[in-house]
């Protein structure tokens, strides 16, 4: 007989809807949201970066009129030394996150302390 799986216990982290759907959409090859980037944010910028800062988010330009890659992603430095050293890291950042994105989504970085 077939057993019915047990779902009263959780199987895996609870995660944010952009999320979810960020890895539905990534199976039919849709391009990645914000949503989809926070939810990843260790996964693209790798665990060096991600042990030291975390994504706040990403402003979009106010007139409609911007280009896309005049956003600004926003991070919080866990420790005020580590700001200093994603400082230096900020290009590096932007390229991962550009690379992920697939286009230029990201123009600069403000660090938060």
């Amino acid at each position: 007989m077939d057993k019915k799986p047990d779902l009263s216990k959780r199987v895996s982290r609870p995660t944010s809807l952009g999320g979810a759907f960020g890895n539905l959409l990534r199976a039919f090859g849709r391009s990645a949201s914000d949503a989809d980037l926070s939810a990843r944010w260790d996964e693209i910028v790798g665990a060096d970066i991600a042990s030291q800062a975390i994504l706040v988010g990403i402003s979009k330009p106010a007139s409609r009129l911007a280009p896309r890659a005049s956003r600004t992603l926003t991070i919080k430095s866990l420790n005020p030394a580590g700001a200093l050293a994603l400082s230096y890291r900020k290009d590096e950042i932007i390229r991962l996150v550009n690379k992920y994105f697939g286009y230029d989504a990201v123009a600069k970085i403000t660090i938060k302390k």
